[in-house]
């Protein structure tokens, strides 16, 4: 008896740990679009359109290239430096994409704000990930000229689906590497993937289990996802969001064995020991159209993932002590 009493105690407060963060989730009537926000969701909806219109992935080669291409021409028209990470897949050379804004004070503390951008085999991809792309593309943007005390990168990764996926060819599995090997300090990385579905409809959301004891049914809200070891940084995130964000929001800390916690490519960052997680509005989950050739622009809500982005802008300004004009106010 004393065994099952000690077990009991032990999983009721493994799951306390795991779903149990700070502050509380906004509740009630969306407010109307900023005059920022309704320019952010313009934008989205071009960058969406460009990137993830049709399949591209390394076999689709030249739409991957025009994807890729879309990427640098917009971080180099906001202004930033443009740098690549070449990579060879198969036959054919790939790359990630990336901008630096280097800190100032704590210019050795870096946040990675990555999202990838190719698509599965059969899929244009638009939520997954043309969504999270659009939204890091924002992010540069809003950051450019800021002051930050720690270093920013915005990084697009190519390469995060099948047959990739969870593998050393990976975009983020070689990122993730090759920073180690520089020796670099990376103490956030933040992966954008699937933010752009929301519905009103009980019973719209789903979760693995356990995970659907404790949260919402309804799939309205952003979710921060991490490992155990990455629950300090989950929670001093989803704090800021909370506090700065007008958008519903939940959060877990769970152990990567449940399915869909390392989903992405944060996980190539925690094979290297660092802090991340990924930002979703869980995927298949909730998006009925997850990995099908269904996923297609006019899918996305880009209003409510302009109020996603904000969001983000705001909580990142937090952790990365950046000194900014009000773009999203």
């Amino acid at each position: 008896m004393l065994f099952w009493l000690t077990l009991a105690a032990a999983t009721a407060w493994l799951l306390w740990y795991m779903v149990t963060v700070p502050g509380a989730s906004y509740a009630g009537a969306l407010r109307p679009l900023t005059g920022e926000e309704q320019l952010i969701a313009g934008n989205l909806r071009r960058h969406v359109a460009a990137i993830a219109s049709r399949e591209h992935n390394v076999f689709r080669p030249a739409e991957l290239e025009a994807a890729a291409q879309y990427i640098e021409k917009a971080l180099a028209g906001q202004g930033h430096a443009v740098a690549l990470q070449r990579i060879q897949a198969g036959p054919g050379e790939v790359r990630n994409i990336e901008i630096e804004i280097t800190g100032e004070g704590r210019r050795d503390e870096i946040i990675v704000v990555g999202a990838h951008y190719d698509s599965v085999s059969g899929a244009p991809g638009a939520n997954d990930n043309g969504s999270g792309v659009g939204a890091m593309l924002e992010l540069a943007r809003l950051f450019y000229g800021s002051r930050p005390a720690r270093t920013l990168r915005f990084v697009a990764f190519v390469n995060e689906e099948p047959p990739f996926y969870h593998s050393d060819s990976m975009g983020s599995r070689h990122y993730a590497r090759r920073s180690k090997a520089r020796g670099e300090n990376i103490v956030a990385m933040f992966s954008l993937e699937t933010i752009g579905y929301y519905s009103d409809e009980p019973g719209s959301q789903r979760y693995p289990f356990p995970l659907g004891f404790f949260y919402p049914r309804t799939g309205d809200f952003l979710a921060f996802v991490s490992n155990l070891s990455s629950r300090g940084l989950l929670h001093e995130v989803i704090a800021g969001f909370r506090r700065h964000a007008e958008f519903p929001s939940e959060g877990a800390a769970a152990p990567a064995f449940i399915p869909g916690v390392d989903w992405s490519d944060h996980w190539s960052f925690w094979q290297e020991g660092w802090p991340a997680l990924m930002v979703t509005d869980t995927a298949l989950y909730r998006y009925p159209y997850y990995h099908s050739a269904q996923d297609t622009p006019d899918k996305v809500d880009y209003e409510r993932t302009a109020r996603v982005v904000t969001g983000l802008y705001r909580a990142l300004r937090i952790l990365s002590q950046a000194d900014v004009s009000s773009k999203s106010e």
